[in-house]
């Protein structure tokens, strides 16, 4: 696996699924001796509540106005981040 000139790699696909890292995921590395370890950062409990409340008052805003129909979560949580 190369590195880009911006110091980007891609992550495996087998590896993000395993780690359930989709776009938008948080990650970390963690440097181990000679070893870089790539984790999945869990959100804090208080930006899952920020986001709820975020979601709940988008709803409220836009009531009646949407048609979610078959958009899958990955564009739903893309629309609420827009």
């Amino acid at each position: 696996m190369r590195v880009t000139e911006k110091g980007q790699v891609t992550i495996p696909k087998n590896i993000r699924s395993n780690l359930g890292i989709e776009a938008g995921s948080e990650v970390e590395f963690v440097l181990r001796d000679d070893e870089v370890v790539l984790r999945r950062v869990e959100p804090s409990r208080d930006e899952v509540e920020r986001d709820v409340r975020d979601l709940i008052d988008h709803l409220r805003r836009h009531q009646g106005s949407m048609f979610l129909g078959e958009m899958s979560g990955e564009e739903f949580y893309r629309l609420l981040r827009d």
